[in-house]
This record gives C-alpha cells, sequence and structure tokens, in this order.
C-alpha cells in the first residue's frame, strides 16, 4: 500500500512516500522560506525515481489540510487534487496540527502544536500522548492567562516558540526545540489509518481548512 504525502502548510516544502504507514523516503526544505512553487513537483519526481515506485503504483496521495499558509495550502492541496484525478485514486486530507503533534513522545501530559499565526495570534490545537484529539483546532491570542486553568503539563512544539515563551511562563509548561514545522514524515502513519478506514475526500469539492478569511494587505 504505497501512500504520497504531502506537506506545504508551513514554510516547510516536504514530501514522503510510504509503504503501509511506514516512510521509505521523505524530502523537505524549509531553510529557503516558502518554496512551494519550485520544490513540490521536484520533490515528488525525485521520490519516485529514486525509489522506483511508479505513478501508477500509488494506492493514495495524502494532504496536510491546514491550518497554515494560505498560499501554502493551495499548492499543495492543488498538485494533491491533480494527481489523484489523473491517476483515479483516493485523496486524503490529514491534520496539519496532528501532524505537528506526532514529533512529541510523552509519557503523559498534553501535547500542544502551535504555528504562528503573526502578532500574538497562533494556531493551536491539544492532543493527549496517543495523539487523540482533546481540543479542536482554534486561532487563539496568547496572554499569561492561557493555559492556566489546568494542572496539566503542556509540551508546546511548533515555529513560535520564542514569542510564546514570554507570555507562557508556567512552571507546567515545556517547550520542545526552538523552530519545529510539520513534515510528511509523520503523515505516514495518520494518513495509512485513513486509507485503510477509507476515510477520504471528494477530490472536486474538497478545500484546506484556513480557518481564517484570506486578507490582502499593503
Amino acid at each position: 500500500m504505497y501512500i504520497l504525502n504531502i506537506e506545504t502548510a508551513t514554510k516547510n516544502c516536504s514530501v514522503s512516500l510510504a509503504k503501509n504507514g511506514e516512510t521509505i523516503l521523505c524530502k523537505e526544505i524549509a531553510e529557503q522560506g516558502y518554496s512551494h512553487a519550485e520544490k513540490l513537483h521536484v520533490f515528488i519526481e525525485e521520490i519516485l525515481y529514486e525509489t522506483g515506485i511508479g505513478a501508477n503504483d500509488l494506492n493514495g496521495i495524502a494532504v496536510s489540510k491546514g491550518p497554515g499558509s494560505y498560499t501554502g495550502l493551495r499548492i499543495g492541496v492543488s498538485t494533491a487534487k491533480g494527481l489523484c484525478y489523473a491517476l483515479g485514486i483516493p485523496l486524503i486530507s490529514v491534520d496539519t496540527l496532528q501532524v505537528l503533534a506526532k514529533k512529541v513522545v510523552v509519557k503523559d501530559g498534553l501535547i500542544v502544536p502551535m504555528l504562528d499565526a503573526r502578532r500574538m495570534e497562533v494556531y493551536s490545537a491539544i492532543f493527549d500522548k496517543s495523539y487523540s484529539k482533546i481540543k479542536e483546532v482554534q486561532a487563539e491570542i496568547l496572554t499569561e492567562n492561557s493555559y492556566a486553568d489546568s494542572p496539566e503539563t503542556f509540551y508546546f512544539i511548533g515555529d513560535c516558540q520564542e514569542k510564546c515563551k514570554t507570555v507562557l511562563t508556567a512552571a507546567n509548561f515545556y517547550f520542545l526545540h526552538e523552530i519545529v514545522f510539520p513534515s510528511a514524515n509523520e503523515m505516514s502513519s495518520l494518513s495509512y489509518k485513513k486509507f485503510i478506514n477509507n476515510d477520504f475526500e471528494d477530490v472536486a469539492y474538497f478545500e484546506p481548512f484556513y480557518l481564517k478569511d484570506f486578507l490582502i494587505t499593503k
């Protein structure tokens, strides 16, 4: 069971090929900012060539559905939909924040993946140690009172650690790494689970989960 995973919700342009939920090969780049338009199709071609897996061998295409960068999501989703339509295979969508949460392994406490939404706003959700979502995705403005009403241990991960540390200062708050982006590598097990459960999207009508309206500024 081969699934191609595409993650473009953040600065990280990431593609992986998985067999039965295990990543075979992953290619990604985040250092050059938003390079999705230039790198995404190159990574897909390189991965298929290097693994020897043809496009017709793919059983499904998975894409990170958001929240995240409006442009990044559009590029990833349009690519995934085009491939699914051309190859006649299912489209799978994966929660971007759950993908980010999968980078954390904890024995207790709660995982809070966060993506920068500018100023003191973030896109966030809360997952338990088994990666089950216990608080839905939201756009929230961080203050010193955020998460303060719970005695649980919180593990924060994402691309906005520095600004989070300025207001989230409680002793039960832990920040993992400096800057971490969601990756197609962690999509593999999530997309496989959805595939075997026939949890597919409508190729014609699926849209990314933007969470907020797209705004154009000077």
